[in-house]
C-alpha cells in the first residue's frame, strides 16, 4: 500500500535519527516483537549494553515528536532502530552486516527505513568498509523489495544451522 505524499511528508517532519541509548531498550523491545523476535525491555537492555560500547557496532534509533503523534507524550516516541556491526572473517576484507532494522508498522513505506539504511551506509564509509551486507529470511518478500529497491542484489540462498549449547 503507497501512501500519500501528504503523509509521508507529514511523517518527515520532526523525524530523527540518533544512536541508540540504553533508555532506549523499552521502546526498542516491542519493535523487536514487530521483527518476530519476543524481547523483553531487560533482554533488550542486557544485548544492547554491550554493543553500545564497541565502536565497529552503532545502533541508531529513529524517533519523532509529540508534535507528529499528537497523541503521544511529551517525550520523543522511537519508531525504528536499526543495528549496523564490522564483520571480520579470515577469507574476505571487513564489511558491515545489518544485524537488525525494524520500522514500526503504522511508520512503514514512510521512508523511515531508507533513513535508517542511509545512515547505516554512512557509517559503513566511515569505518572504512565498502560493503554492506544484510540477510533476510525468504519468506520477507516485502523487505527483500525493499533492499532492492536501494540497490542492492541477492547474491546466494543458504540454509542456516543452530545448535544450541548447554550452559
Amino acid at each position: 500500500m503507497r501512501r500519500s505524499a501528504e503523509a509521508e511528508a507529514a511523517a518527515w517532519r520532526g523525524l530523527a535519527v540518533r544512536p541508540a541509548r540504553i533508555e532506549d531498550a523499552g521502546a526498542m523491545a516491542p519493535l523487536s516483537v514487530q521483527l518476530g523476535y519476543v524481547s523483553s525491555r531487560r533482554e533488550v537492555e542486557r544485548r544492547l549494553a554491550p554493543l553500545l560500547v564497541q565502536p565497529e557496532h552503532t545502533v541508531l534509533v529513529a524517533e519523532v515528536g509529540d508534535s507528529i503523534v499528537p497523541a503521544a507524550p511529551a517525550s520523543p516516541k522511537i519508531v525504528a532502530w536499526i543495528h549496523a556491526f564490522v564483520k571480520r572473517t579470515v577469507e574476505s576484507d571487513p564489511a558491515v552486516e545489518i544485524g537488525g532494522l525494524v520500522v514500526d508498522e503504522a511508520w512503514r513505506r514512510l521512508r523511515v527505513g531508507r533513513l535508517l539504511m542511509e545512515h547505516a551506509e554512512r557509517w559503513a564509509r566511515t569505518v572504512a568498509c565498502t560493503t554492506v551486507t544484510v540477510r533476510s529470511s525468504m519468506t520477507r518478500r516485502a523487505a527483500h523489495a525493499f533492499y532492492q529497491s536501494l540497490g542492492y542484489t541477492m547474491v546466494k540462498r543458504q540454509k542456516v544451522f543452530r545448535k544450541t549449547l548447554e550452559r
